[in-house]
């Protein structure tokens, strides 16, 4: 009998190690603080952050990343990528001088330019409330060191549930 109990308790001590590991190094859940990336994220929304998936996969334009700034968590959109020149004009995404379509439904962008490339390994980052938005056009570019992970999954509320488009 003694030994099942120490094997219950041994069962569980390896399910909270298991669960620590996984939350430490692989996923956790993020709540959005800010309004900065609505319409796409609201407030309150609680949000699975994935740790390592950029770092085997990388960081593609578009993906919503999570960063420490200032002991603040913010979420943003990678527009720009390493050593690419980044423009809005007229509310439209220029890379490199060519326009870029953005998929996804985001606020008006007052007209701004980023005058040198980025930089290698860093990263333009901008949330789609774009006149609401602590971003890269105030604090400049992300070292991908200092990126935490991607997010694209809503776990609640639960009608929003589910990968963000």
């Amino acid at each position: 009998m003694k030994k099942d109990k120490k094997n219950e308790i041994l069962d569980y001590l390896i399910i909270i190690i298991v669960v620590i590991l996984i939350r430490t190094f692989i996923f956790t859940p993020i709540k959005v603080e800010q309004n900065s990336m609505n319409p796409t994220l609201n407030s309150n929304d609680i949000m699975i952050l994935n740790k390592i998936g950029y770092k085997v996969g990388g960081l593609n334009r578009f993906d919503i990343v999570v960063i420490k700034h200032n002991g603040d968590y913010l979420i943003k959109r990678v527009i720009g990528l390493p050593n690419e020149t980044i423009e809005y004009k007229n509310n439209k995404l220029y890379i490199n001088g060519k326009e870029t379509k953005e998929n996804f439904e985001k606020k008006v962008t007052e007209d701004f330019k980023l005058d040198n490339p980025i930089p290698e390994n860093n990263y333009f980052l901008i949330g789609d409330n774009r006149s609401n938005s602590i971003d890269s056009r105030i604090f400049g570019t992300i070292n991908k060191k200092d990126i935490l992970g991607k997010t694209n999954f809503v776990l609640f509320p639960i009608e929003r549930f589910g990968f963000i488009k």
